[in-house]
């Protein structure tokens, strides 16, 4: 079972995507903030992340970067989701070396593709 560390600021939101994937099959642990997300990487190895860019103790780009260059987390795709629509924030999520990014409101089918994709990805570069 794929699990998906799920991280955003709003409990609403943690709690939508965690009915959406779970519904789907998929294993999903929520973190409410940048630093309990980098906790769980740690402790839950999670096979993604979904990761909102806009949160108040650190941005998800900080927290992205924080992951990227932990040895031991790097290879986690990470899936940035923000408001912020343009761009300059698109690219800063490829700065920090994010896999994606998906502009909000939440489409379950768009997040469950482009996390296929990641995964595929990630295996395609395990085998080379």
């Amino acid at each position: 079972m794929v699990k998906i560390l799920v991280v955003d600021d709003e409990v609403d939101i943690t709690r939508e995507l965690q009915i959406l994937l779970e519904k789907r099959g998929y294993e999903v642990v929520v973190a409410n903030s940048g630093r309990e997300a980098l906790e769980k990487v740690k402790k839950e190895k999670p096979d993604v992340i979904l990761l909102d860019v806009m949160m108040p103790d650190m941005s998800g780009w900080d927290v992205c970067k924080k992951i990227k260059e932990d040895v031991s987390t790097k290879d986690i795709p990470v899936i940035m989701l923000t408001i912020l629509f343009g761009e300059e924030e698109r690219k800063k999520s490829f700065e920090v070396k994010a896999d994606a990014h998906i502009e909000k409101p939440i489409i379950i089918d768009r997040i469950i593709g482009v996390i296929n994709w990641v995964l595929k990805y990630k295996k395609m570069l395990e085998k080379i």
